[in-house]
């Protein structure tokens, strides 16, 4: 399921179900997550082992805090939502609003894909600022805590561990228990949860794990005001390496070379600006060369794409969820994970508008539909270049063969662009790329013309 195909968020379609939830991280998940339970709980205590600074800095628990990310329409649409009038703060703060149908290039598989036909847009900020904006937003809600600095080091159940029943953690050099109707995971692709289970006499989640070894660098450099220029350069095989330049707030640009299987960017400035100059098309290597770089070069590496099978489960503990990352952790390269984390979060709405009867099970159940089209679309991606390895879905092969002549029938033909950016945006599934419409255009373009279409 997509942004399209998912019921809207509606907070009176939610109950009392509940006196006090417990979320456990302070990510954009978690924090999501947190303001959903606040329609329905009395109380919602968001931890987090971090600081959670008033200002936009970068912490240790966001490692990719300092690389590039964008606002794709689910997390913009919930966002909004969720937090009335986010968008006119995170402008006001700097942030970049750009129109995805003309603003955006994207250059693909050897040419530039067309200007699509509905205008569409793109928040483009720092992490950080993304962050610190929806903590705050998260804190200005009633019933919900912010708890910086407090490290949660385990689960509390009941005897039998049919039901999570609060956490246990440290704060300030003291160990306590606090007591939850519902505890939500939101630490990430290493949440312990699945060990925990292992330990209480459940099966753990089976893990598909595909492995990418991906490297990325990302430096920020000085933005002309008036620039707003937005460029993604995609890995198209044998291509292992791609860039990014996206416009955040300060005026600067933040510049992001990747490469998959080993083909790390190097981090020196000198090794950079080579890279940027071996990518397919000059742009990145010419804003590079153009505008003075004003921080370092960051480097992050993220070895596999994971997605833990809770939907599959036979049993699981009452009181006890998982959310985001601690579900599905996509290569970063495809820029979807906060959009997703929306989409888990609307998922959540869902099923607290039920109750809380199987609420696990069915929350498992919704979000599977999400996560499942993004892995086909971005899992399927990396099954295009040799080296990737793991458990492929299946299609992938004849989906990316096709896929290897609608991109170049996408470089000119605004319909099909469209289509292929809806899907980018996770507004659609990729499933509608074989539409009648997109496939006469991409498998038969001289019957088309033919007959006096385009």
């Amino acid at each position: 399921m997509t942004l399209g195909s998912l019921p809207s968020y509606d907070a009176t379609a939610v109950d009392t179900v509940g006196d006090h939830a417990v979320v456990v991280g302070a990510s954009m998940a978690g924090l999501l997550a947190g303001r959903v339970l606040a329609d329905g709980y009395d109380r919602v205590t968001i931890l987090d082992r971090d600081p959670l600074p008033d200002e936009p800095v970068a912490r240790r628990g966001v490692p990719q805090a300092t690389h590039a990310h964008v606002m794709l329409e689910p997390a913009r649409a919930m966002l909004e939502t969720l937090f009335p009038g986010y968008l006119d703060d995170l402008t006001d703060a700097g942030g970049i609003t750009i129109d995805t149908a003309r603003e955006l290039e994207y250059h693909h598989d050897g040419g530039f894909v067309a200007d699509g036909l509905d205008s569409v847009p793109m928040y483009c900020a720092s992490r950080p600022l993304f962050e610190q904006l929806t903590r705050r937003h998260a804190s200005e809600t009633a019933n919900v805590t912010l708890r910086p600095e407090t490290h949660v080091t385990g689960l509390v159940s009941d005897e039998g561990a049919e039901r999570v029943t609060g956490v246990q953690y440290r704060e300030d050099g003291s160990e306590a228990t606090l007591s939850a109707d519902l505890v939500v995971d939101a630490r990430g692709r290493n949440s312990p949860v699945p060990a925990w289970l292992e330990n209480h006499g459940y099966a753990k989640p089976e893990t598909d794990t595909v492995s990418v070894d991906v490297g990325y660098a990302t430096t920020r450099i000085e933005r002309p005001p008036a620039e707003t220029t937005t460029m993604l350069v995609g890995t198209s095989p044998p291509t292992t390496q791609g860039g990014a330049v996206i416009p955040i707030e300060d005026d600067q640009w933040m510049v992001t070379l990747s490469g998959l299987h080993g083909e790390y960017p190097p981090t020196d400035p000198d090794g950079f600006m080579t890279c940027a100059e071996l990518l397919p098309v000059s742009h990145v290597a010419d804003i590079l060369a153009a505008n003075d770089r004003v921080a370092e070069i960051h480097p992050f590496r993220f070895p596999s794409s994971t997605r833990r099978r809770y939907d599959q489960l036979d049993a699981f503990p009452d009181g006890l969820l998982v959310t985001g990352d601690a579900l599905a952790s996509f290569n970063p390269v495809y820029g979807q994970g906060m959009s997703v984390s929306a989409l888990d979060a609307l998922q959540l709405h869902a099923a607290l508008a039920a109750g809380t009867d199987d609420l696990a099970a069915r929350f498992f159940d919704r979000t599977a539909d999400v996560i499942e089209p993004v892995w086909q679309l971005t899992v399927g991606s990396d099954f295009a270049h040799d080296a990737t390895t793991g458990p492929k879905p299946p299609g992938t092969d004849l989906f990316n063969r096709y896929m290897d002549r609608l991109i170049p029938t996408a470089h000119d033909n605004d319909y099909v662009a469209e289509e292929l950016k809806r899907v980018i945006r996770l507004q659609q599934d990729p499933t509608k790329l074989l539409a009648p419409g997109v496939l006469a255009r991409v498998l038969a373009p001289n019957w088309l013309t033919a007959q006096g279409e385009t």
